[in-house]
């Protein structure tokens, strides 16, 4: 547990680097959501689409999407296993929300 900028105890995951001055501390929170966030960019990428072509064609708000994408926010679990079910069955998927 360390104290961290906003005065809070926490415990990091992932610690800084002491050696690299623009390093910072990672709780479990902030990996778990960086995590989230590839799982659903790379399967978009791997489907070959763009974000707008991507949440057009599963019905995801785009708003939603760059947030999660960009770890702003972390998806919810039903999101996370929606997403996995894309990757798997994306043709079904685009077919069952037509």
């Amino acid at each position: 547990m360390r104290r961290s900028n906003d005065g809070d105890e926490k415990a990091y995951a992932l610690p800084a680097d002491p050696a690299d001055a623009e390093e910072f501390d990672a709780t479990a929170e902030a990996l778990d959501r960086g995590q989230r966030a590839r799982l659903i960019r790379t399967t978009r990428t791997a489907l070959g689409l763009s974000q707008t072509e991507f949440t057009g064609r599963f019905r995801v708000p785009v708003g939603t999407l760059r947030d999660w994408e960009q770890a702003r926010v972390s998806p919810p679990d039903f999101a996370v296993a929606y997403v996995k079910v894309i990757g798997q069955y994306p043709e079904m998927v685009a077919k069952a929300v037509a």
